[in-house]
């Protein structure tokens, strides 16, 4: 069956059992051959599932975000900084902000994708973003600066990760952590980009590269989110695109025997404290990172900003190793034990940073750091899902997001601060590097809940 983008067009599949589908050969037989192995994840029922399109869609709309404001930050920064002659701490607090917006709007906007559905959700989102880039490009001062920043926070997490993760939850069981992670390449190209997006900052002005943003994500940002689906069911799917047989012979969806908790159930387990403890502290270090590595390098080690911008790709070039490398064994082995060593990845390569003017040092915080962000990423999503199931995912997610802003706000403006108040970033980035250890012991302790109940 040919794919087509309009929801009338994507047609119940003919619901056979694995054991009697033509296509299907069991993943642990050793004798499977790689070409069934891929045709049992991608091609389950003779065509392709449509969950993969839908990841192929995510993957597009974070490269966009990435390419245009998370990894382009640092850039626009600078520039910043030589036109107004603003400080770092007003600069760290604006992206602080929008941190903080984001984390704020994750309840309601949780509640909004699981009562409305992600595509209605993604598509308001990504028409804000695109008017906060239009602003953007007119700013003249303080005022009008922080407005354009709450404009394109406020739509690139209506139009962004948590949105896109709920569809991708409810699409994927067993391979869930691998439709993460494919999907999150997208983030990772998007780092790729960020040395054409410093081209363009020296050679058209951060003005016109803010206006040709906001149209890129019209542009392409809207046929990408009205690919989005929420749930398979409602169009004679299931998760992963093949059912299970049951003892009796009958067809039966993994969503029959998922655990799946109401969000009142979530957050009276322990784990559900502890994973948004480790995540806040692990994007602690990300968002730092994204918000100052440029300047770092640029006025601490004295790279030059075209320079400084391959070194950010090269980090998120083995993020996007990492997510390969954490779509595979994040489906096979314990993903609370490998977000443990990621913290630890974390914290090595940070303190590599801070004491490393040897480019070599530079380089082995790309590898630690980038590699611990990308195997971690997809983990934190299809972590989550293991424990407390699909069904009020966005809603668990957004409450969450009330912990995780934190470590995602105090990063940059911490990290601002320091450097505005000491003139260099050695202190903020070792503190920030311990924090990384406290987050691998609050990974290491976060069990699987005992409450395996159905929601209310």
């Amino acid at each position: 069956m040919l794919f087509s983008p309009t929801a009338r067009n994507v047609h119940p599949v003919n619901l056979v059992s694995a054991p009697t589908c033509p296509y299907y050969v069991p993943m642990s037989s050793p004798l499977a051959p790689a070409g069934a192995r891929l045709n049992n994840i991608f091609r389950p029922n003779g065509h392709v599932f449509y969950g993969w399109w839908i990841v192929l869609a995510c993957a597009g709309v974070q490269w966009l975000a990435a390419l245009t404001w998370m990894h382009s930050y640092g850039g626009y920064a600078l520039k910043l900084q030589a036109d107004f002659g603003w400080s770092m701490s007003v600069l760290s607090l604006a992206f602080a902000l929008t941190r903080l917006e984001s984390g704020l709007l994750g309840p309601l906007q949780g509640w909004l994708v699981d009562r409305y559905g992600p595509r209605r959700i993604l598509i308001i989102g990504t028409l804000i973003f695109a008017v906060g880039f239009f602003t953007f490009s007119m700013v003249e001062s303080i005022t009008t600066y922080f407005v354009a920043f709450i404009l394109i926070a406020l739509g690139s997490s209506l139009g962004g990760f948590a949105t896109l993760m709920v569809s991708i939850v409810s699409w994927f069981d067993a391979h869930r952590a691998k439709a993460v992670a494919m999907s999150q390449i997208g983030f990772s190209a998007g780092g790729l980009c960020v040395p054409f997006v410093m081209m363009g900052l020296e050679a058209f002005g951060w003005r016109s590269m803010a206006l040709y943003s906001g149209i890129l994500i019209l542009v392409v940002g809207l046929p990408l989110v009205s690919l989005v689906r929420h749930r398979p069911e409602d169009y004679g799917e299931v998760p992963d695109g093949i059912r299970a047989q049951d003892d009796d012979g009958e067809n039966s969806s993994s969503t029959d025997t998922q655990i799946s908790l109401s969000w009142r159930q979530a957050v009276k387990e322990p784990s559900f404290w502890l994973i948004s403890s480790g995540h806040a502290l692990s994007l602690l270090t990300v968002s730092s990172m994204l918000a100052h590595l440029i300047p770092y390098l640029t006025f601490d080690l004295g790279y030059e900003p075209v320079n400084a911008g391959f070194v950010f790709a090269l980090m998120t070039a083995l993020q996007m190793a990492g997510l390969f490398l954490g779509g595979v064994i994040g489906d096979r082995f314990d993903k609370r034990t490998i977000c443990t060593l990621c913290m630890l990845g974390h914290f090595v390569g940070l303190i590599a940073l801070t004491y490393g003017a040897d480019p070599i040092l530079v380089i082995a915080f790309a590898v630690a750091h980038g590699l611990a962000w990308g195997v971690r990423a997809p983990l934190m999503v299809a972590l989550r899902a293991d424990y407390f199931g699909p069904k009020s995912f966005g809603t668990i997610m957004g409450i969450s997001s009330l912990i995780v802003m934190i470590g995602m706000t105090l990063g940059p403006l911490f990290s601002g601060i320091m450097f505005d108040l000491y003139g260099n970033y050695d202190l903020a980035f070792t503190c920030i590097a311990f924090c990384s250890l406290i987050g691998a012991l609050c990974f290491w302790f976060a069990k699987p809940p005992k409450l395996l109940a159905t929601p209310t």
